[in-house]
């Protein structure tokens, strides 16, 4: 994947160069990626990169007196234009045109950082000053691990270019671990690996030549937090003029760019913002196996409304057979913040990136806009674990409530974002570049303004989209609600929609991961019949309930009764191997257990033991 890496020496190092040089192999195995090293010698500094093929001839970026030198991964939207005032239509940066980022920093020195806009990390070196500059975006989606010790310093977009070069990291680490299986991820910018931390989000750390290292952020939170809440209609005439300036940024640059449609409301946002050409956007949808779900049905006319492309991208039967290696390479690449069913993922991006190498997405929207929250603990079986685990497991709703007190907006922006959706977006963007206008720095400022009683409320959305493109708002999203002037979206759907809308997707989910042990019982006794399909596909396209029952049966035991596996001091041995017999049998449901633990083998598997 393209990131950088970098190793700053505290003492002399054997043989650094290297060093760096194994930290950036583990992260260019893809041929379509290209790698380079150099040192700073003064600054007793070692920095690489991975780049994609077509940029590559631009990294690193110097300026035209070879003074300063800048590593940058990732996109940024700026507004700032040198010795100007800021433009109102700006360019995603381009690695083959970027001297803008180097004459933004001639301007404003090392604070330049704060006008980045975008998912993006970097490394800026200054050798009149013999000053490195290391940064990310302020929500911490262009993730930078780091580790530090007696001798150096080390820094990678990936987890693994460090568990490389520095033995002693290859392990466990008991507390990521815990909330790998009650949350889904580490929390607190921890990771799995012990002595491996993430690079908190607006971060602008300076090293320079003998002297101590500052540590700084750029960004405070409490900026956002001071503004004062709007009322109702201020907010919508706020949201309306900067969400229809700020999308068009997003459709800039060179590359050819494809929207990914479903359907809800936060894509149809976008495309009533744009209001492309008939013919000009390529629309898509990931699909399943079974019948086409209500995503694909609503993208399928939201793209004949506005007279685009639209293909549908299924999840094809001979996924099960490509499973395996799917399910590792999701594992590795996204260093275990990514569980096994991440192999779906990995598999629709990768059509995806056929039809285009940008994928634009409404992701975020519901959390930033409506204040969707996603960071819980679930309630994890604790007989799965030897007993020193255990007390791991039981500090994570400690460890949540702490969290939790931050103001909402922050809360989200700030730590769900880069904990909860870093591991899908890190696997996405493996494939393609995932671009979406929820991030844009304007209107997250902007969501700390929303009046209370436009939290979790559609209505905006929906009047913002028939504000602009009536068509669109016309279609119900997917719980059966369309537009209605004046009349509450909650209230306003026939009984067909409700049914179709409320009481279909809670049947899938109780057929699938939310399947009670009574009901798997049921289940089995009347499996000939299939009964499931009635219900699956409806709104998902995975469905590992049943495919771990029955297609992937021999994946599962093959890793999870493996002695190898077994043998994991932190497992319990004998409940692990009831687990999997009761599941497979179809006696109980233990679909979200099987993850964890076949995500964890495969993080041994694949990042640990070799």
């Amino acid at each position: 994947m393209p990131g950088i890496v970098g190793i700053i020496e505290k003492a002399r190092l054997p043989n650094p160069s290297l060093l760096l040089q194994q930290m950036v192999k583990c992260m260019a195995k893809d041929v379509a990626l290209c790698a380079g090293t150099f040192s700073a010698t003064k600054l007793r500094a070692h920095i690489g990169w991975v780049s994609r093929k077509e940029s590559s001839d631009c990294l690193p970026l110097w300026d035209e007196a070879g003074n300063v030198c800048l590593l940058f991964s990732g996109e940024t939207f700026s507004d700032h234009t040198p010795n100007g005032p800021p433009k109102r239509v700006a360019n995603p940066f381009d690695l083959n045109n970027a001297n803008s980022l180097l004459d933004l920093y001639e301007e404003l020195g090392h604070e330049f950082v704060r006008h980045l806009n975008g998912v993006f990390s970097g490394v800026l070196l200054d050798f009149r000053e013999n000053k490195l500059l290391l940064f990310n975006d302020r929500y911490g989606l262009g993730r930078v691990y780091f580790h530090e010790n007696d001798q150096a310093f080390y820094f990678a977009s990936e987890a693994k270019a460090l568990l490389k070069v520095v033995p002693a990291l290859r392990a466990i680490d008991p507390a990521g671990l815990a909330e790998f299986f009650s949350c889904g991820y580490p929390l607190e910018n921890r990771t799995l690996f012990p002595g491996v931390h993430v690079l908190p989000g607006g971060a602008a750390w300076i090293w320079k030549a003998d002297k101590e290292t500052s540590r700084n952020a750029y960004f405070d939170p409490t900026i956002w937090e001071n503004q004062p809440t709007l009322s109702s209609e201020q907010f919508y005439g706020r949201l309306k003029e900067v969400f229809t300036r700020i999308v068009p940024r997003y459709f800039s640059g060179p590359q050819p760019i494809a929207m990914s449609i479903t359907g809800g409301l936060d894509s149809r946002m976008i495309l009533a913002a744009m209001r492309p050409q008939p013919g000009s956007l390529k629309c898509y949808t990931f699909g399943g196996m079974y019948r086409d779900s209500v995503d694909v049905k609503i993208g399928r006319s939201l793209a004949q409304a506005c007279g685009q492309p639209f293909k549908v991208l299924p999840l094809a039967p001979d996924f099960f057979a490509q499973f395996p290696d799917l399910a590792a390479e999701a594992v590795r690449r996204t260093d275990g913040a990514m569980d096994v069913t991440g192999a779906a993922g990995l598999y629709v991006n990768r059509l995806a990136r056929d039809i285009a190498p940008v994928r634009m997405t409404g992701n975020y929207g519901g959390e930033i806009l409506r204040g969707i929250t996603g960071l819980k603990a679930q309630r994890v079986d604790e007989s799965l674990f030897e007993p020193g685990f255990v007390r791991h497991l039981r500090n994570v709703p400690n460890t949540i409530a702490t969290t939790r007190r931050a103001a909402l907006p922050s809360f989200i922006a700030f730590k769900q974002l880069p904990w909860v959706h870093f591991a899908m977006l890190a696997l996405e963007q493996s494939e393609v570049t995932v671009r979406t206008p929820y991030l844009d720095n304007e209107l997250v400022a902007l969501s700390y303004q929303t009046p209370p009683e436009l939290w979790r409320n559609k209505n905006v959305a929906f009047r913002y989209i028939a504000d602009l493109d009536p068509r669109l708002a016309r279609l119900p999203n997917d719980r059966g609600a369309a537009w209605k002037p004046g009349i509450d979206l909650n209230h306003s759907r026939s009984r067909l929609q409700y049914l179709r809308g409320e009481f279909l997707p809670k049947a899938e989910y109780l057929f699938d991961y939310g399947m009670p042990t009574w009901l798997a019982r049921i289940d089995r006794f009347m499996s000939p019949l299939r009964l499931e399909k009635l219900f699956l596909g409806n709104q998902k396209f995975c469905h590992f309930r049943t495919w771990y029952r029955r297609e992937l049966s021999g994946f599962v035991r093959e890793i999870l009764l493996d002695p190898g596996t077994l043998s994991r001091p932190y497992l319990n041995r004998r409940y692990v191997e009831q687990v999997v017999s009761s599941h497979v049998k179809g006696e109980a449901n233990f679909t979200l257990a099987i993850n964890k633990l076949l995500s964890c083998e495969l993080v041994h598997r694949t990042l640990l033991d070799k």
